[in-house]
């Protein structure tokens, strides 16, 4: 029998320092997690723990429901299917794996170098938050002189207007400041943004985002060191994650979408979505394709969702490199409530499914000089997963009718393993175990957030923001 105290020393200190963070995750005053918090995370384990109960009971079962699909052909046909997804999935994580080790941010040039820019910062209904965005702005370490700051109310009916008055106060002929007539969405802010902006570099930037110091200089420095570079996402974290527990979540989530994926995807100079919420784009890329973009349509409706995929999926038509930089960071505001969450999704989901459809017009042509491989494999991974979305819900309603305990057990199990990456990722970039986080969302994605894709794909040509009328967006 193995002693307690053949561990080597080092990885008992580990082991011992893990559990002290443990302990101190769950136990420190007013600094970490509030009781309610607590209580989810550990029922989030023991929900873990009873998944692998069932799996371990049922396993049997499992093996026998395999076996009755492999008897009929729809089931076979269905099993081969999947099994070949599941190859391609895990081949491709180990591509993604690869490419985000091989990833680099670009570091910052020096400030002669850096080129003129335009920050345009759209508001709707935000109040102060927009003060404190462009304040934010204003404290950049980018030579003031290479700077154009503009702001757009979007038709605001609370006191947007009036704080971004007060900021022009304060800022002087440092920021300039316009008023849309009426609400027309945030695509036509930023168009009239693009139309007044002097600088070689446009730079997004939500309302609700606060940047670092850094941020602007970092996200610019690419198109001075790559000549093909039409546009660059920055990296996004979560502002208001101290207290509520889908902020939280999505922090995590955050980490691992632009950390881990976007890194991997700007390897292969294909990031496929720059965030609204802050982002960089080559003045001449943008005016090239601007008419199309704000003249937009899907289905014959003017598209008002997505501008920040379509305006990347304009740009990677070009044959332009699209890139990430972790080193250039926001942190922005996401809904704290179900409502909120689950809108913001569907939005995001429907302008997921018109991009990729656009994508698919252009992605096997010649619509680049260099390598057209990472971002075909990119292409054929999203659209696979909007392919599977019917079928995967019919194959998971019928598992759950036939034996719910064992679907509930090997879903569990499947969370703790895909899980555990997530909170290692996490833990390894911010020495936090708020990565821990990571399997709750799942399991909340999982149950509650399922019918998002098919729903985005069956009312991809509905129009609407859906998150106008919430106090968060």
């Amino acid at each position: 029998m193995t002693s307690k105290n053949t561990l080597p020393k080092k990885e008992k200190n580990f082991f011992q320092k893990s559990i002290n963070k443990l302990n101190g995750f769950f136990h420190s005053k007013g600094k970490t997690e509030s009781p309610q918090n607590r209580t989810v995370l550990i029922s989030t384990f023991f929900l873990i723990l009873i998944g692998i109960y069932f799996f371990s009971v049922f396993h049997g079962d499992f093996e026998q429901f395999n076996a009755e699909r492999r008897a009929s052909t729809l089931g076979l046909t269905f099993i081969i299917i999947a099994t070949a997804l599941f190859i391609y999935r895990a081949l491709f994580f180990l591509y993604t794996g690869y490419n985000y080790i091989k990833y680099k941010p670009i570091k910052s040039v020096k400030d002669n170098e850096l080129p003129t820019c335009t920050i345009i910062v759209p508001a709707y209904n935000e109040g102060k938050q927009v003060y404190d965005t462009l304040i934010s702005l204003t404290k950049s370490n980018y030579p003031k002189e290479k700077i154009q700051l503009l702001s757009i109310d979007d038709g605001s009916l609370d006191d947007t207007w009036d704080w971004m008055l007060k900021a022009k106060e304060e800022l002087g002929s440092r920021l300039d400041i316009f008023q849309q007539p009426e609400n027309k969405g945030k695509r036509h802010a930023l168009y009239r943004g693009f139309n007044v902006g002097t600088g070689d570099i446009f730079v997004t930037v939500d309302s609700d985002s606060i940047v670092t110091e850094d941020t602007i200089r970092n996200l610019v420095s690419p198109f001075v060191k790559n000549e093909q570079c039409g546009a660059v996402a920055g990296n996004i974290r979560v502002l208001n994650n101290k207290k509520e527990m889908l902020p939280k979540m999505l922090d995590v989530s955050f980490v691992m979408s632009f950390e881990f994926v976007r890194s991997a995807e700007s390897n292969l100079n294909s990031v496929l979505c720059t965030p609204g919420a802050l982002a960089a784009y080559r003045k001449t890329a943008v005016m090239q394709c601007l008419p199309e973009w704000i003249n937009q349509k899907f289905m014959g409706q003017p598209s008002d969702i997505g501008e920040d995929r379509a305006m990347t999926n304009m740009i990677l038509k070009q044959g332009k490199h699209v890139l990430f930089q972790r080193n250039a960071v926001a942190y922005t505001n996401v809904p704290e409530k179900y409502p909120g969450l689950y809108k913001m999704f569907i939005r995001w989901g429907r302008s997921n499914v018109r991009e990729n459809l656009e994508m698919a017009k252009y992605v096997f042509s010649n619509f680049r000089q260099d390598s057209k491989l990472g971002i075909r494999l990119l292409f054929i991974s999203q659209f696979s997963r909007l392919l599977m979305s019917y079928p995967f819900l019919i194959f998971m309603l019928f598992f759950v009718v036939v034996h719910p305990l064992l679907f509930i057990g090997s879903t569990l199990i499947t969370i703790l393993i895909l899980s555990t990456f997530s909170l290692l990722f996490f833990f390894n970039r911010y020495k936090s175990l708020q990565g821990f986080w990571a399997y709750t969302y799942s399991i909340f994605y999982t149950f509650g957030l399922f019918w998002i894709t098919p729903y985005a794909i069956a009312t991809a040509n509905k129009r609407g923001w859906l998150t106008r009328g919430l106090a968060q967006k």
